[in-house]
């Protein structure tokens, strides 16, 4: 089976592509075969509509918090709330002004919600809902339709596409921090923090994501816990 990590951007350019790196399990090696970049949306739907079988991680959240999808009423499965959320919001943009108009509505510090599997490691990763600094939010506007537009299976999150071809939400920083156990790695030029980085291999979040995806190849059911919430989703783990 082909393997995949894709470190994903909602609006790719040659400047920060999506990055595509797909290797596979030989024994108990993973063996890279080698890195694409895709900067284009219309690419990236082009590489998810190829050939199965393939297995991919993709590092952009499947889901939103629980709360948040009930209070607006989206749907009960992954298919029903993208639905909802893109005929009410024509634009990732749009999308943005939703959920800010939603968190001002809310007491503070129930702003930027987090679903459970968020918080399932000892690395709590980016809510969903959070559009800015790192837009993991418009990340999923861009990103969960098309992985269903393509007819891909999502695990857990009642949507069965094409069996050949699946995808499982990955997060590179845990398998990171895994690796350097705490010590922040990003955004700093000091000495301790390129020593952190260069731990990680070849510093590329897709390998990160081609990694989890490969460790969950070699689990029962991608290793899907057994009480997943169907318009939260869950984090393959590293």
């Amino acid at each position: 089976m082909l393997l995949a990590g894709i470190d994903f951007s909602c609006n790719p350019s040659r400047r920060k592509p999506i990055t595509v790196a797909t290797g596979r399990l030989q024994a108990s090696r993973l063996a890279l075969d080698g890195v694409a970049e895709l900067t284009t949306l219309a690419a990236f739907e082009t590489w998810l509509r190829s050939p199965g079988p393939w297995l991919g991680g993709f590092d952009f959240p499947f889901g939103l918090p629980r709360a948040f999808v009930d209070a607006n009423d989206f749907g009960t499965t992954a298919a029903e709330v993208i639905t909802s959320v893109r005929s009410r919001c024509a634009t990732r943009m749009a999308w943005r002004d939703f959920i800010d108009a939603w968190g001002n509505s809310q007491p503070a510090g129930a702003r930027l919600l987090h679903r459970r599997t968020d918080a399932a490691s000892a690395v709590t990763s980016t809510s969903p809902m959070q559009t800015r600094y790192v837009p993991v939010g418009l990340m999923y506007y861009e990103g969960v339709g098309r992985l269903i537009d393509a007819g891909v299976t999502l695990p857990g999150l009642h949507h069965a596409g094409d069996p050949a071809r699946v995808a499982l939400e990955a997060y590179p920083r845990r398998l990171a921090h895994a690796l350097v156990e705490r010590r922040s790695y990003k955004n700093s030029d000091e000495s301790d923090r390129r020593e952190m980085r260069e731990a990680i291999v070849a510093g590329l979040d897709a390998v990160l994501c081609l990694f989890q995806a490969a460790a969950a190849s070699r689990r029962s059911g991608y290793g899907l816990p057994p009480d997943v919430d169907p318009v939260e989703g869950w984090i393959a783990s590293g």
